[in-house]
């Protein structure tokens, strides 16, 4: 998996960035089919802003916080994209789970 971590009025420094990568590593302890993470941190006076778009086959998940600190938005994030990850990967499942059900209840001409 790709992080690029990009910076808007904020210097992204090595301690800065190994917490991003080891915050947005929870993404792929629940869903291994993660192809690139696309993260931006901006600083705007005292807001403290982390977006972060996670590409998996097939979609797009963006999530975005904001803080007065940078540790503390970038960890809103991580919570934020951990569950719509979670979410979409329970959707998946269900969806497959029901298909055979249904297929199962058409009668056979």
């Amino acid at each position: 998996m790709r992080v690029n971590l990009s910076g808007h009025h904020v210097d992204v420094t090595p301690a800065l960035r190994s917490y991003v990568e080891r915050k947005l590593g929870r993404v792929l302890r629940r869903f291994d089919r993660v192809i690139q993470m696309q993260c931006t941190l901006t600083v705007d006076k005292l807001r403290h802003r982390a977006e972060s778009t996670v590409y998996v086959r097939g979609l797009a998940i963006h999530a975005s916080a904001v803080a007065g600190d940078m540790y503390a938005a970038i960890d809103a994030l991580a919570d934020k994209l951990t569950r719509r990850v979670r979410e979409r990967k329970e959707r998946g499942r269900a969806r497959r789970a029901a298909a055979p059900r249904r297929a199962a209840l058409v009668p056979a001409l």
